[in-house]
């Protein structure tokens, strides 16, 4: 008789809340859950927005964050981890150090946050240098979109024929490691929506097209993508693999999102569209 039990793929998201329920925490939450993947948290901030904009942010004290992460790396353990906003230097560095400790989990991807959609800023301008010089070398994948890109590069990326030589270039920031980039084209004002993935392993970059929905619920969609990466990565996908999935995950979730109405400002995409008929 076989008594092994079986084991969840895992992801663990280190991010700040999100009380709407669209982004940050609660977005990576669902879409591990809709894709199969069991989610834990640490939460680094609690933040008071909703789907107009963000009021207030309230930090987690430092070494509360980095004994979240201790508490579940050490018991639960993680596949793949996502990173999203981490607002100041001194908890990039913590989470940095905290993470060294588990070297087997090495699947990482950060959201390099800086602003939220409504335009509010959620990173201190201070760690902009040290999320960009000494968290970012440690990711499997970074998921930019063009503010945050052009921030990162210290140029404007305003037109798609920017994109894959901004993607290569992000990634060549970290010449001695293999930094890959989805690089996120949500801002820009083409028909379709054409995401560039760079594969640094390969050296080799994706187009990844999907039609552009017209519709106001795109709040968490950056939290949201990077969250199925880390996720597909959690089931084992190789990087072109989580990349095109997650990309298709996330343009069917703006697609049935999009008529419905949560909220007074950007509502959330549907991130159960394959399990809520």
């Amino acid at each position: 008789m076989n008594t092994e039990k079986k084991t969840y793929y895992r992801a663990l998201s280190i991010a700040g809340s999100d009380p709407s329920g669209g982004a940050g925490i609660q977005a990576d939450l669902k879409t591990f859950s809709a894709l199969g993947v069991y989610g834990s948290t640490a939460i680094v901030a609690i933040v008071d927005e909703n789907t107009q904009g963000v009021y207030g942010v309230h930090p987690v004290p430092v070494e509360f964050v980095t004994g979240q992460i201790r508490s579940v790396l050490g018991d639960v353990g993680a596949d793949a981890i996502k990173i999203g906003m981490l607002h100041s230097s001194e908890l990039i560095r913590a989470v940095i150090s905290t993470l060294s400790e588990y070297p087997d989990v090495n699947r990482i991807v950060v959201d390099p946050v800086m602003v939220a959609t409504s335009g509010d800023p959620l990173l201190m301008p201070e760690a902009i240098s040290t999320l960009r010089d000494e968290l970012l070398p440690l990711a499997t994948v970074i998921t930019p979109n063009l503010p945050e890109a052009s921030l990162l590069l210290g140029e404007e990326i305003t037109h798609s024929d920017q994109l894959e030589e901004a993607a290569r270039a992000l990634s060549a920031l970290y010449p001695d490691r293999n930094v890959s980039v989805m690089l996120k084209a949500g801002h820009l004002s083409d028909d379709t929506l054409t995401d560039i993935f760079y594969n640094a392993v390969t050296d080799k970059t994706q187009r990844l097209s999907s039609p552009r929905v017209d519709t106001p619920n795109t709040h968490g969609t950056g939290c949201t993508y990077s969250s199925a990466i880390a996720a597909m990565l959690a089931k084992g996908a190789d990087l072109d693999t989580a990349a095109i999935k997650a990309k298709q995950y996330l343009a069917e979730a703006i697609v049935s999102g999009a008529d419905y109405n949560i909220g007074k400002g950007h509502g959330p995409v549907n991130h159960f569209h394959n399990l809520w008929k």
